[in-house]
């Protein structure tokens, strides 16, 4: 008997869910300026993050961080030609690929455990490297002219004695390190608590909407995943013309 088609209904619906779910709460960020630079905003994106990945594979978490980050991008456009948003596709992969793997060969309360620090390590380290070859760079070269005083203006408030010699060690190692490790924290405990109900949830629905018959397309289903691809280019167009016509 033929294996079941990857991207069933059930799979592109969830996706969906939880990809517009957290593009929403992605849009809702706020800064923490009492602990971290106010340009490091908060979000409990990874929530839904977390739960799909846990849910649906590490194939399907990825694809939910690609529709979070084109509903982020068509809402409310990007400030930094996309680079910001390439770190946050990155740290997101960095999340969901070894969580979601190491979650799939161990479907155990031990193995959710492992797969949440796993993922969450590995996150917290590319958001560090993100932000230390990625987006500190574009900005001081490309938004700032290659002068440090705006971005060190920004961070005095919190250390006052920053300078250009040590801005990594105060930016990356007591602001960065810190909020990730508090955003992982934070997102792997909500997950780890509420995954069990949402996966029979699903575990339900895609009883209802599979179809019958193993390995066979139904016409609804080649639909579905037509339009999903429609839906996904056009959010990525939306997002280009923000970009390139609405913000001239």
């Amino acid at each position: 008997m033929e294996k079941d088609r990857y991207f069933n209904t059930t799979r592109i619906a969830m996706i969906a869910l939880f990809g517009a779910l957290a593009g929403v709460l992605h849009v809702l960020k706020f800064p923490l300026p009492f602990a971290f630079p106010g340009f490091l905003e908060f979000d409990f994106s990874d929530i839904p993050l977390f739960i799909g990945t846990f849910a649906l594979g590490p194939i399907s978490g990825c694809f939910i961080v690609i529709v979070k980050l084109l509903i982020k991008l068509v809402t409310v456009g990007t400030a930094n030609a996309f680079v910001g948003e390439l770190a946050n596709l990155l740290i997101g992969f960095g999340f969901v690929i070894p969580a979601g793997l190491i979650y799939k060969h161990m479907r155990t309360m031990k193995g959710a455990i492992i797969a949440l620090a796993a993922g969450s390590a590995v996150s917290v380290a590319v958001a560090i490297l993100a932000n230390r070859f990625l987006l500190i760079p574009f900005y001081v070269n490309i938004m700032f002219g290659g002068s440090w005083e705006a971005l060190l203006g920004m961070m005095r408030g919190l250390f006052p004695k920053i300078t250009q010699g040590s801005f990594y060690t105060f930016y990356l190692w007591v602001s960065v390190l810190p909020f990730n490790v508090l955003r992982c924290l934070i997102a792997s405990l909500v997950s780890f608590f509420v995954y069990k109900h949402i996966s029979r949830l699903i575990a339900r629905i895609n009883k209802k909407l599979s179809p019958k018959e193993a390995g066979k397309s139904s016409g609804k289903e080649i639909a579905i995943v037509i339009a999903a691809v429609a839906c996904v280019l056009l959010l990525v167009l939306f997002a280009l013309l923000r970009y390139f016509l609405w913000t001239k």
